[in-house]
């Protein structure tokens, strides 16, 4: 005798359609697709017009990590997102040539990263640097360091980091008593978009870490606005 199975009740579509809407939600959060456009939230500030450069007393290019013990440099070198930064830094001040600042230390040891930022500047793209600050593990020390080391002649500065750093970098230089001109780089959503945007990619799943980095950065530092340093390295 055959039994056919019992139809099937509303709680169990209600059911099956939260298993699809979360594969859903969750497909398209490792497509490039949706983490540029999560990311890009963070770009509202558009780059930096040259003429800018006039009203500023120094240029402060903060450093994005490093590769620990590279063997083919014989020790630690720049990350891919500190040569863009010290790359676009080295742009500007070929326009004006203002001071260099360079920010950055070594969260997990080694060779802090701001003394590295200045041999690349130095050795590789002929840009001198007066100022160095190797001692931050974070952006708000990286703001209050900065502080503490330029002579109090240092107002206003152009800011150097990546367009999705900007608005959590560009508050904690405020915090720290600068005008702040920024100046962001590695804008996302330049291209035109492909197909392949829209299929799970591992570069997504870097720009959604650093979006939820960004979005609980910037949140962390209004809501705590009275610290000065020693907020987690998590939020640098």
């Amino acid at each position: 005798m055959h039994i056919s199975a019992p139809p099937p009740t509303l709680m169990n579509k209600y059911v099956i359609l939260q298993r699809v809407l979360l594969v859903f939600v969750l497909y398209s959060l490792f497509t490039p697709f949706v983490a540029d456009h999560l990311l890009v939230q963070f770009e509202h500030t558009p780059s930096l017009l040259p003429q800018t450069l006039a009203h500023a007393d120094a240029l402060v290019i903060l450093g994005g990590g490093r590769w620990r013990n590279a063997p083919e440099y014989g020790g630690d070198t720049l990350s891919g997102a500190s040569l863009e930064r010290v790359r676009y830094g080295a742009k500007l001040w070929r326009i004006h040539h203002l001071p260099v600042v360079v920010s950055g230390g070594n969260p997990h040891g080694g060779t802090p990263e701001a003394v590295i930022m200045k041999t690349v500047l130095n050795e590789e793209l002929n840009v001198p640097v007066t100022w160095v600050e190797p001692r931050s593990n974070t952006t708000f020390e990286n703001a209050y360091d900065c502080r503490t080391l330029l002579p109090a002649s240092i107002h206003t500065i152009i800011l150097v980091t990546h367009a999705w750093h900007i608005p959590r970098a560009q508050y904690a230089f405020e915090q720290a008593g600068f005008t702040v001109i920024p100046a962001g780089t590695g804008y996302n959503l330049t291209r035109a978009t492909r197909w392949t945007d829209f299929l799970p990619h591992f570069s997504a799943v870097r720009d959604l870490g650093l979006a939820v980095h960004e979005g609980l950065g910037w949140i962390w530092y209004h809501l705590r606005a009275n610290f000065t340093v020693g907020l987690p390295t998590l939020l640098r």
